[in-house]
């Protein structure tokens, strides 16, 4: 099983919601990690720009190729957004006003200490990102904790 970090930001993580989360997707240029997807991973979303955590799912299929429907967008010219996709099913996902602030989670996490601390936002730069169980597994449960707590009005 591998923990997926995907790396995009806030109005295509409320485009996935609006689709109930049935469906992630991986840029044209990652189509060799998008061959990796088993069924069984897991996936986090990071919300770029906002830099939090917005939930978590499970990969449910295989990859497959899909550019009859635009769904997600990107900022890149000329690149045919996220054709390279996979079924998924919710586990966390978080209303917007409960989103998980990255900073916060730094000291515990192993991934962000390959880059200098004062530069830690580098380590969530591009879009799909493996993570160790450890990590993967900390930051789902800091979404599960919010996912407590009310949602300011």
């Amino acid at each position: 099983m591998t923990n997926w970090m995907l790396v995009s930001g806030a109005d295509n993580f409320e485009v996935s919601r609006a689709m109930g989360f049935t469906v992630a997707g991986m840029k044209e240029r990652h189509r060799r990690k998008a061959e990796r997807v088993q069924t069984g991973d897991r996936i986090l979303f990071y919300l770029t720009g906002i830099q939090k955590f917005g939930g978590t799912a499970t990969v449910t299929d295989t990859y497959y190729e899909d550019r009859s429907e635009r769904i997600w967008e990107s900022k890149k010219v000329g690149e045919y957004p996220y054709p390279w996709r996979f079924a998924i099913k919710p586990d966390v996902i978080l209303a917007r006003g409960q989103f998980v602030s990255a900073e916060s989670l730094l000291s515990q996490l192993e991934w962000v200490r390959k880059w200098p601390s004062s530069h830690w936002q580098l380590a969530f730069q591009g879009n799909v990102h493996v993570l160790s169980d450890r990590d993967f597994g900390c930051i789902e449960q800091a979404l599960t904790q919010a996912a407590q707590t009310q949602v300011p009005a």
